[in-house]
Order: C-alpha cells, then sequence, then structure tokens
C-alpha cells in the first residue's frame, strides 16, 4: 500500500513536471526546473529527463542536453528514445559528426539497436554538415539493418542526396519506398526545386496528385516556386485553380507564391490584385511584390516599396534586396546597381551568399566583369549559386577561357556542380569549340546523374552541334524521352549550322506532329536552315505560316533571314521588294544581308544602295565597309575599293584579323595570316606548297579577286595562299593519323579561295576537313562540301553581327590540354589558359 502510494506521487510529480516542461519558453525556466527535479529526485527519471533533453535542445543549448545525457549515462543506461532525443538534438544543431560519434556509441556501448528515427536523425545530420561519404555509409547501414524502403529514414535520404545535388541517388531512394507519405514527396518536390530541376518538380507534383496523395499549402507554395521559375502561367493558373478549390489560397504563404509566378509570367497586373488582398502584408509577401516590379521593369514601384518598408521601420533581409537587385532587366540600371550594392555594404549584407550572387549576377549581365569578379572572391562564402553565376557570366560574356579555369578550381575544392553548373561549362565548350572538353564534362554529367535532366540534355546536343559532331548530338537528342520546345531548337538549329536544310524541316515537321507549340526562336533555326540549303520555297511558305497558322508575329530577326534566303538564291530584286514591303522600319539586319547578297551576284547598284542605307544607320560598323570594298575589288573597281578603305582609315576602323584554331593530340593551336611563328613553320610552309603542285595538277587556281588591287598578280596569289585557315590544315595534315578526321575554327567567314583550297585538299588527301567559320560549318569530303557552294550566297552579316575580338599580334600559341587527368581531390579537367588571340575565335559565335 505505501509502494503504490509512493509511485502515486513520483507518478504525479513527472506530469507535473513534464508540463512544466512543455510550458517553458526561456532558458532560464529550464534550468529552474531542472534544478527542482533534482530537488524532488527526479534526476534519475528516464521519461523526465528524456524530455527536459528534448528541451534543451529545441533552445539551442546543446551542452546541457550532454551534460544531462552524460550524468544518466552514468547513474543508469538510457534507452533508445533518450539516445534518438540527443542525436535528433545535435543533428538540428549542426553537430552531425557528434551525432555520429552517439550512433556509433549506441552500437557498440549497449545492447540496443537503432530504429528507424535513430537513422533518420543521423541521416539529417550530414545533410547540413556536407559530409556526403559518411551520409553514403549511414544509407548502407541503413539497407543492411533492414529500414531501407521506411518512410521515415526514406525521407531523411531524399533530402540529404538532394542537399548533394545527387538527383539520380534521391530518385532510386524514392523509387525505392512502396509506400510514400506526403512528406516524402513534399521532400522529393522541394528538392528538385533546390536543384534547378523544375520541369521534373511539376511532373513529380502531378504524380502525387493523380495517386491521390494528399498535399498541402506548402506543397503548393513549393511547385509555385518552380513554376515561376520556369514562366509557365498555364501550369501557374492551373495550380491557382487547385489552390481556390482545396482553400488553400488564403494562405499567406500561397499567395505569396502566386504573386511571385504572376510576376514571373509577366502578369503584374494579377500579383497586385493578389498583394492587394493580404490585409498586413508581412515582408515575405512585401519582397515578393518588389521582386515582381523589378522582374518587369517596373522599378520605380519596386524601389518605391522598399522605401515604404525602411519608412516604417520594417528590417529588411537579404531576400528583399534580391528582388530589388535588377537582375533580370539590368540594362540601364548600373547606377541602381551601385547604389543597392553600397546599401548592402553599409549594412553588412554584402556579405550574404544570396546577395552577392545577385550582384555578381547582374554586374555579369552588364559587361562588368572585373567588378563582378571583385566581389566573387570577396565573399566570405561562396554558395554553389555564387560559383555558377560567376562561370555563367563569363561564358554569356565570351571569357569561355576563365569559365573553364573557374571551373577547374571549382572541382578542386570538392564542389560538386548542378546541372547550371554544366550548362554553363558546356555553353564555355560550345563557344571555344573544345570538343574533348565537351566529352569530358559528357562523361561527367553521367557520373553525376544528370542524364534524366533536359537542361543539361539540350546544352549537351547545343555542344556537340557547335563542336561539329551532330551526328553525336543527334544521337542526345533522341535519348531525350521527354522534349521541350528548346531541345527542338537546338537541334534544328544545329541542322541548320551545319548546312543539312532538308533533315532540319524533317525535324520541324516531327516537332509540329508532336504537339509541341513552336516560338519565334523554332522559325528563326528553320529559316535559317533554309537558307543554307538553299530552299526558298519551303522558307517562305514557314514565313507565311507564322502568323496565318501559329499566330506568331514575326521580328525583324525572321525578315532579315527571309531577306537572306531570297538573296542567297540570287532573288536580288525579290529581297529588294520584300524589304520595301515589311511592315518594320527596315534596319541594318536586312540592309545588311543585301549587302552580301550583293557580294555574291556582283550587283554594284544594289550594293551601293544597301551600303548608303546601312552607313546611315550604322557608320561604326568595319564589315560593311570591308564587304562593299571587296565587291568593288570584285568589280575590278579599284579605286571606288581604295576610296572605301580611306573611308575605313579616317574613322580610325580596323578588320579583324583572321585566325583559326585547331586542336591536335590534346593540344591548342591558333595561327593567323603568314603566321611564322610556329616551331614547325618551315614543316608547314613546305606542307603547304606540296599541297599547292598536288593541286595545280588537279585543276586549282587561286581566287584573288578579292586581293588587294594595288598589287602584281604574283603577289595577290601569295598573299591568299598563307590565310590562317591554310596554315592550319597543313598542320593538321602533318600531324594526325592519314584518314582522319581534320577540324578547325575561323573567327571569320571562310574566302572564296579558302573554300576552294579546302574542297581540293579533302579530295587530293581523301581526308574529311570540318571547318567551323563564324557563319556556319562545312564539311569536306571527296571535294564537295556540305553546303553545295552556298556558303558564299549570303549575308555577309557574320562578320558584323557577331562581336569580334580583337588578335593583338600574329604570335603562334599552343597550350596542352592533355585530355582528362585526376587532380588530387577529385577528376578534373586540366587546361591551362589560352592566349588573348583565342578572344576572336570564342567572340565569333553567337
Amino acid at each position: 500500500m505505501i509502494y503504490r502510494t509512493i509511485a502515486s506521487i513520483a507518478q504525479r510529480d513527472r506530469n507535473f513536471f513534464i508540463s512544466l516542461i512543455n510550458q517553458a519558453t526561456t532558458l532560464s525556466q529550464l534550468n529552474q526546473i531542472h534544478a527542482n527535479l533534482i530537488r524532488n529526485g527526479l534526476s534519475n527519471d528516464l521519461i523526465t529527463i528524456t524530455k527536459l533533453t528534448h528541451k534543451f535542445s529545441d533552445f539551442k543549448s546543446i551542452s546541457k542536453a550532454k551534460n544531462l545525457f552524460t550524468t544518466f549515462n552514468n547513474t543508469n543506461p538510457p534507452d533508445l528514445f533518450l539516445y534518438n532525443v540527443l542525436i535528433r538534438g545535435l543533428s538540428r544543431n549542426g553537430l552531425g559528426v557528434e551525432a555520429l560519434s552517439l550512433y556509433l556509441d549506441l552500437l557498440k556501448g549497449c545492447k540496443l539497436k537503432p530504429d528507424n528515427f535513430t537513422f533518420a536523425f543521423v541521416v539529417s545530420g550530414f545533410s547540413s554538415s556536407g559530409c556526403e561519404k559518411v551520409g553514403i555509409l549511414i544509407h548502407g547501414h541503413v539497407i543492411v539493418s533492414g529500414f531501407g524502403s521506411d518512410v521515415f529514414v526514406g525521407s531523411a535520404l531524399v533530402d540529404m542526396y538532394m542537399g548533394f545535388s545527387r538527383i539520380g541517388h534521391a530518385y532510386k531512394v524514392f523509387d525505392g519506398i512502396p509506400e510514400r507519405d506526403s512528406v516524402l514527396w513534399n521532400t522529393m518536390v522541394s528538392g528538385l526545386v533546390r536543384n534547378c530541376c523544375f520541369e521534373e518538380s511539376i511532373q513529380v507534383f502531378g504524380d502525387m496528385v493523380g495517386r491521390g496523395t494528399g498535399f498541402d499549402s506548402t506543397t503548393l507554395a513549393v511547385v509555385l516556386t518552380a513554376v515561376a521559375e520556369l514562366q509557365d502561367l498555364r501550369n501557374g493558373m492551373l495550380i491557382h485553380c487547385l489552390a481556390v478549390k482545396m482553400g488553400y489560397d488564403v494562405h499567406e504563404y500561397v499567395l505569396t507564391g502566386l504573386i511571385s509566378m504572376y510576376s514571373k509570367c509577366g502578369d503584374i497586373s494579377t500579383a497586385k490584385l493578389l498583394f492587394g488582398m493580404i490585409r498586413e502584408p508581412d515582408l515575405i509577401s512585401c519582397n515578393a511584390m518588389i521582386a515582381g516590379f523589378c522582374f518587369n521593369n517596373e522599378n520605380e514601384s519596386s524601389v518605391r516599396l522598399f522605401r515604404e518598408l525602411l519608412v516604417h521601420g520594417e528590417k529588411v533581409n537579404s531576400s528583399t534586396i534580391v528582388g530589388l537587385i535588377p537582375a533580370s532587366c539590368p540594362f540601364g540600371h548600373l547606377t541602381l546597381t551601385c547604389s543597392i550594392h553600397g546599401f548592402c555594404v553599409k549594412s553588412g549584407m554584402v556579405s550574404n551568399p544570396s546577395v552577392s550572387t545577385a550582384l555578381t549576377t547582374v554586374y555579369s549581365r552588364l559587361n562588368e566583369m572585373e567588378l563582378a569578379r571583385r566581389l566573387f572572391d570577396e565573399s566570405p562564402k561562396k554558395s554553389l549559386a555564387s560559383w555558377n553565376a560567376m562561370i555563367s557570366g563569363y561564358a554569356q560574356n565570351g571569357l569561355t577561357e576563365m569559365a573553364i579555369s573557374l571551373f577547374r578550381e571549382m572541382q578542386k575544392l570538392d564542389i560538386h556542380p548542378n546541372p547550371v553548373t554544366i550548362t554553363s561549362i558546356l555553353s564555355a565548350c560550345a563557344q571555344l569549340g573544345t570538343l574533348s572538353m565537351g566529352k569530358w564534362v559528357h562523361d561527367l554529367i553521367k557520373k553525376e546523374k544528370f542524364e534524366s535532366n533536359i537542361y543539361v540534355l539540350t546544352a549537351l546536343v547545343d555542344m556537340y552541334a557547335k563542336c561539329g559532331n551532330i551526328e553525336e548530338a543527334r544521337q542526345v537528342f533522341d535519348s531525350i524521352t521527354e522534349k521541350n520546345v528548346v531541345t527542338w531548337n537546338a537541334m534544328i538549329s544545329a541542322y541548320g549550322l551545319h548546312g543539312c536544310g532538308r533533315e532540319a524541316l524533317v525535324l520541324f515537321d516531327q516537332m509540329l506532329h508532336s504537339g509541341v507549340s513552336p516560338t519565334g526562336v523554332t522559325f528563326l533555326c528553320a529559316l535559317y536552315a533554309c537558307s543554307h540549303a538553299g530552299l526558298v520555297e519551303e522558307g517562305q511558305k514557314i514565313f507565311h505560316s507564322m502568323s496565318h497558322a501559329h499566330d506568331t508575329e514575326p521580328l525583324p530577326e525572321h525578315y532579315a533571314c527571309m531577306v537572306d534566303l531570297l538573296g542567297r538564291a540570287g532573288k536580288l530584286e525579290n529581297a529588294l521588294e520584300f524589304i520595301y514591303e515589311m511592315p518594320l522600319e527596315p534596319g541594318p539586319a536586312e540592309w545588311g544581308a543585301l549587302l552580301g547578297a550583293c557580294m555574291v551576284h556582283k550587283n554594284i547598284d544594289l550594293a551601293r544602295l544597301a551600303s548608303d542605307r546601312l552607313f546611315a544607320m550604322d557608320r561604326g560598323s568595319v564589315g560593311y565597309y570591308v564587304l562593299l570594298s571587296n565587291i568593288y575589288s570584285a568589280d575590278r573597281n579599284y579605286c571606288q575599293a581604295a576610296s572605301v578603305r580611306k573611308v575605313l582609315k579616317n574613322k580610325n576602323l580596323a578588320k579583324t584579323p583572321g585566325c583559326t584554331l585547331i586542336e591536335v593530340n590534346g593540344y591548342q593551336h591558333v595561327f593567323t595570316s603568314s603566321d611564322q611563328s610556329h616551331p614547325q613553320a618551315a614543316a608547314i610552309y613546305a606542307k603547304l606548297e606540296e599541297l599547292m603542285e598536288k593541286m595545280r595538277e588537279a585543276g586549282f587556281h587561286t581566287e584573288t579577286s578579292t586581293a588587294l588591287h594595288d598589287v602584281e598578280e604574283e603577289e595577290k596569289e601569295l598573299m591568299v595562299k598563307v590565310h590562317s585557315e591554310k596554315l592550319a590544315i597543313a598542320f593538321g595534315l602533318l600531324t594526325s593519323e592519314p584518314r582522319t578526321e581534320i577540324r578547325i575554327i575561323k573567327n571569320l567567314r571562310v574566302c572564296v579561295d579558302c573554300h576552294n583550297f579546302t574542297k581540293f585538299v579533302s579530295k587530293v588527301t581523301d581526308r574529311v576537313i570540318v571547318v567551323r567559320d563564324a557563319n556556319r560549318f562545312h564539311h569536306f569530303k571527296d571535294g564537295d562540301c556540305s553546303c553545295a557552294d552556298y556558303w558564299n550566297k549570303g549575308s555577309g552579316i557574320g562578320q558584323t553581327t557577331y562581336r569580334m575580338g580583337n588578335v593583338k599580334g600574329s604570335k603562334y600559341v599552343t597550350k596542352s590540354l592533355r585530355g582528362v587527368h585526376q587532380s588530387p581531390h577529385r577528376g578534373g579537367y586540366k587546361i591551362p589558359d589560352i592566349s588573348r588571340c583565342l578572344c576572336a575565335l570564342q567572340r565569333a559565335w553567337p
């Protein structure tokens, strides 16, 4: 009877103290409760101490929690629940290593066996600590212990792998769990969004809804982020309807997600209407509206709302600043960006990774690369997004060698890339034409399990196409099961670049039959392909179908492409009539296309008309002057040609020097015209003489129509004979194996003579030679070119619309790529810096 009374009092006291622990709101209160526990003899009560340990962990007083556990462990053995509570506390307080140590003590020191909660808490500790290898080992323990299909552990593993950007691993865990709850689905959706896999996140959400799994407002808020990033208004409106149907549209964070979605889809009026529905907007909703205004180039409204927050004493955060920075519409806002940068420095927010990343992005888009790099270097904590911003900035501004160099540095630091990183590096490879580097990145994609990411695969298609391997580009394209419009555009454009007009049109028809709606870019790619293959009627039909069948209004670039199409085919009068009938005011692109056609078909009268219009619009463009001079030279009107060149000289305008790159055995070599600096120069020129003898016997004659007029014919022949592409081809023949393909890249259009030269070389040497110039690819084989000699029926705008770099001097350049090497830290592609003269090659390609 006495023992029952004592037990009853102890039970009542335990419940009393547990109630106090639950009600505690400060660390001081918890300390007082702990003192009273000791005073009342409950310091060894397992249930009470476990609850107190849990509460200390929640208050981030992890040292107190560890002391409680240690004290209890010295008197009575703890149960599994107490172990789990402390492991959870350590994990949530960023002490993943200590959580692992306690987990190991559990395995070694007692007969207790970890359960699903133990594993979930240990895995969570390594999601935030960045120790991927340990996380994978714990995953192995999970499988061996029989919890591989547990939904609670599975959620933690999915979250961990998403944190490491191991998308494929996360999918494997997810697919291995037969009964998934809403938490697991939410973890998968949010993880894909964090890794910029927006389309995949929407697909997973669609599967979640289709399987009847209950979702909540958090799910909708996350998936709205993906829709906003994709600017997918249709799906966004469907999710909005779903939110209304389920009654989640009144939740502030769902409303905030809708504001962001409508803003990024360009519907700023609906966003403002939704913002007005919030009675008392908090900072998060204000941030979404500020970002919405800024995204739609309503910077005054954005700054006004920001100022109102400051006036009302609201403490803005990093999200406010990121939304205020005009990263999406940066042009003309350098002063605003610098002012925001100054505010961030004064407030101390410049050290925030998201703020510094946004500033780096906007400076890069404004081509202020020195400011961007300085900000990047000064950032104390560089997130993956900040690395991506800097690499992407270099790639987008044509500084591909810097992009690759920074990527190498990232690899050495063992920072795993995500799909954004990969697409930026593939863009750099495409610009520079480094096929070996591109193939290494392809291997990296397989290693990182990014094969399912449509953006990565689309960038891969583009890279292979621009590096000259159209077959590999098509193989990657065919491997993509769910193609979006960008993927179709990439492959159609690839065929156009390689002169495969018929193949491009077949693909265009397949795209239409697949149900994917074409965009303005699609039509531009198709028209470009028609132009380079002489498919005039087909191009006219496609142009006509834009507005009549697909409700897409042609833009200036579409009209320019049509002028190019007609001009290449020799229909100069039709091209001029087309220009006059345009509903838009014709610009330099249209007149430049006509001038290029006049060069091919030697129409001096139309050339004068086109050049007069061009010079009235764009007096600083060197390419048009050079083109007009060449037209006069071809017509043997040397006085006029000299007059045009004199204008160039008086205006201090200089033609971009031509240079050609060739990669042989892992080395890149760059040649300029009449280059004598190569160590093998004597052998190269000897090889060139040998080739010329064979070609003369086969009927080759040097084309000198556009050479300088004030020299003898024999000297003209010598001048054109040493163009950079001839030297590169001769060097390729010297250094490569017989019958192997030779690939070269030139920063300007190939001249008439070099085009004929390369055709004859392919015939007399039985080689396939692939040439990438400023306009397109030429595949030479058996004396024929894939362009069917349409190469010179061009607009001439290849030398004027693309940004050309400057080649300083004619010094020979050779740099080693040496294939793929393994760095001490992790696999890395070692590629040294390339000379400035590669700048001309990089910037010649759009």
